[in-house]
């Protein structure tokens, strides 16, 4: 018979056996199945990838993407409006199944979460009136430049940019226009294709780009870890590639093909 400490040592054992494979196969594409729901975070304000309609529907090239992806997996779509500083947290504490959000890959976000892609063309630089003089990021020596906190063109910015320059963040993208349009700022650092749809929209006032910080492409954030989740996302943008919906989709809301390296 076992001794009481010993009888408490081996249910301990038993214990800990028994729970460690619960996390070791934590699956989440099982857990979206199972659900039938899938959580997927998007930008509101960052035409032409996210934006309200005029009958508050989420509307954009990530929000077909996000579609694409849950019709393929046969689940209901759940959209998380998120900001740039936010959508990388929603996701790692589970509030978001994916992130489909203009996301751009970086070293120090692969660290953190895992990444299927690219799915769209983007490239980061600065922009402001033709009469700016701006040229190179050396012109921006003595200049302020308005840039959303935490997106991909603040990190990069923040790299490049003289010590002399100002970089005034904003807590959302909304914000870092209205800086520039109101005359807070005569430059922004921001996409290409959030600059033509808005020199299309304010015509009065058309963003002139004065030069690349970095091309980034698009990509879908998950979680680490997510083996399953990860190569389901994959085969479908692979799919998805091959039989044109994803150029549809880029045509639709970039007015441009998909490049033929992606």
């Amino acid at each position: 018979m076992l001794k009481p400490s010993s009888l408490l040592l081996a249910l301990s054992v038993f214990t800990s056996a028994a729970v460690i494979p619960t996390f070791a196969n934590a699956d989440a594409l099982a857990d979206i199945k199972k659900s039938g729901v899938i959580k997927v975070a998007i930008p509101q304000d960052y035409p032409p990838f996210g934006s309200v309609s005029k009958d508050l529907q989420a509307q954009g090239y990530d929000i077909d993407v996000a579609k694409l992806i849950a019709q393929s997996l046969g689940v209901k779509l759940v959209l998380v409006p998120v900001t740039s500083a936010n959508r990388i947290p929603f996701l790692t504490t589970k509030k978001v199944d994916l992130v489909i959000s203009s996301l751009g890959k970086t070293p120090e976000r692969e660290q953190v979460i895992d990444f299927v892609g690219p799915y769209a063309p983007f490239y980061l630089g600065v922009f402001g009136q033709k009469s700016e003089q701006a040229k190179s990021v050396a012109e921006l020596a003595g200049k302020t430049v308005g840039v959303t906190r935490g997106a991909i063109e603040d990190i990069e910015l923040t790299k490049i940019a003289p010590a002399s320059t100002t970089i005034k963040r904003f807590e959302d993208n909304n914000s870092t226009i209205s800086s520039f349009y109101s005359g807070q700022v005569n430059l922004i650092a921001t996409g290409n294709v959030v600059a033509g749809t808005l020199s299309k929209n304010f015509t009065k006032k058309p963003l002139d780009t004065k030069f690349i910080i970095k091309n980034s492409p698009c990509y879908i954030g998950l979680n680490k870890g997510e083996a399953q989740l990860h190569s389901k996302i994959n085969a479908i943008i692979t799919t998805a590639k091959s039989n044109g919906q994803m150029n549809r989709i880029s045509v639709q809301w970039l007015n441009a093909p998909l490049p033929k390296q992606f």
